[in-house]
């Protein structure tokens, strides 16, 4: 018994120890990040609920943008969860000029209560 799980001892740390000899680095498949020109930009509807809780802020919306121009997708990584849906819905009509590749960058959309 004792020699059977010396056995799986032994094998378990040869096989990290093979593990190690590999770089485990997971593949990514990124975009350029880049500033293109833009040659539409759509202002975000200031939301109702927004306007009644008088709420400013700020959200930060990563986009990936085609060849064409146009935005491929749009997510929002920061900002106040009641303006985030207003500002992915203004990204996603943006238009870029075009470009040999795709390629991504951040906008960035201020909402004012006071604008409103």
């Amino acid at each position: 018994m004792i020699a059977a799980h010396s056995s799986r001892i032994r094998c378990f740390v040869l096989l990290i120890v093979i593990a190690g000899m590999f770089p485990w680095v997971p593949r990514v498949c990124a975009q350029e990040e880049a500033t293109r020109k833009v040659k539409r930009q759509v202002k975000p509807q200031y939301p109702a609920l927004a306007a009644q809780l008088k709420l400013s802020g700020t959200v930060k919306v990563a986009v990936v943008v085609a060849p064409d121009g146009k935005v491929k997708s749009a997510r929002a990584v920061g900002g106040p969860p009641v303006l985030i849906t207003a500002a992915l819905d203004a990204a996603n009509h943006w238009e870029f000029e075009t470009s040999s590749k795709e390629t991504s960058q951040t906008l960035e959309f201020k909402f004012d209560r006071d604008d409103h």
